[in-house]
């Protein structure tokens, strides 16, 4: 009987803990400052995370093949210093580009979308045709991503590319007001990025494979999956992810630099962990990615909100990773 009760006890730690540990954070942000309970607030939560669902989104199909992507980050970066560069008003001063005239908006999500597709085709070449680890293969491009921005943005002045032209400042921070309630635009882009992802997932062969090959690649290929495609697909998809979030995050945060995108993986990667996509590959669901997001989201909020040092930000969050992979390697050991 005692064993029996261990074991009930050992399975709820593995299938909730992380969760009972986000509880206990958010109950303590609550009591701390009970006005974080707020339309407002709920409103700048569902703001931030939808540009943060994007990116998860094109993290979560990489991690369900078994993989990662350390350039997540650096990559948004980029595309937001592109877009940014592209879409300044025309009467602003300081226009990186004085003499560009005015480019569609739609034509700069291509662009930096095509950037972004390129940067993940050559992730996925490294990891599918090279055999690099995702890891290592990520880890590199994470770095030649930022020298290059770094190069970029250093030639066109090195400093806050900002004074967006009017159509994008609305593109990225316009809202529906529902009485004391803002509804932002991010959010409808989030839920097109959600339904498509959902439909790869689950009505295309193609998001079958994506399963099959986290499942067991060799099975997968036995079975006449063509796995290095499959992967080059796959890795491309999240860079077009990564471009299109990074451009809403320029415009939403009013500017951008180098830096924006820095640990925006770290983000990403552990909303999926705790939303149940497992790094052991092959399990995952896009509801548990976006309900990752929002659960990360609102402790990441809420420490800000209360005054937390953004260095113990980073000790918890490291520490809440840490864990949930921790409790899904647990999960996953059990199974086998």
């Amino acid at each position: 009987m005692e064993s029996l009760k261990n074991l009930s006890m050992t399975r709820y730690l593995k299938e909730g803990g992380i969760y009972a540990v986000l509880f206990i954070l958010l109950a303590v942000i609550i009591i701390q400052e009970p006005s974080f309970l707020s339309l407002r607030n709920l409103s700048n939560i569902l703001t931030q995370s939808s540009v943060r669902i994007i990116i998860a989104l094109g993290v979560a199909g990489l991690i369900v093949t078994q993989g990662t992507d350390l350039s997540a980050g650096r990559q948004v970066g980029l595309a937001a210093v592109l877009s940014a560069s592209l879409l300044q008003a025309a009467e602003n001063v300081n226009r990186v580009y004085p003499d560009l005239g005015e480019i569609p908006i739609v034509g700069v999500i291509l662009v930096v979308c095509a950037v972004g597709a390129f940067i993940g085709l050559v992730n996925g070449i490294i990891v599918a045709y090279l055999k690099v680890t995702p890891f290592i293969a990520t880890l590199g491009t994470m770095i030649i991503v930022y020298g290059v921005n770094s190069l970029y943005f250093d030639s066109v002045g090195a400093s806050p590319i900002a004074g967006f032209d009017e159509r994008f400042s609305t593109f990225a921070q316009g809202f529906i007001r529902l009485g004391d309630f803002k509804l932002s635009y991010l959010l409808f882009y989030a839920i097109v990025a959600i339904c498509v992802v959902w439909v790869i997932w689950n009505k295309t062969v193609f998001g079958k494979n994506i399963f099959a090959i986290g499942g067991n690649p060799e099975a997968a290929k036995v079975s006449g999956v063509n796995v290095p495609k499959t992967l080059l697909m796959i890795y491309a998809l999240s860079g077009v992810f990564y471009a299109f979030g990074g451009m809403l995050e320029a415009g939403r945060i009013g500017s951008a630099t180098n830096n924006l995108g820095f640990m925006y993986e770290l983000d990403a990667i552990a909303a999926c962990v705790v939303g149940g996509v497992s790094f052991a590959g092959g399990v995952g669901s896009v509801a548990g990615v976006v309900t990752g997001v929002l659960i990360f989201t609102v402790i990441n909020y809420g420490m800000t909100y209360i005054g937390v040092s953004p260095y113990w930000q980073y000790i918890i969050k490291g520490s809440i990773i840490i864990f949930a992979v921790a409790l899904d390697s647990m999960k996953y050991a059990g199974k086998k």
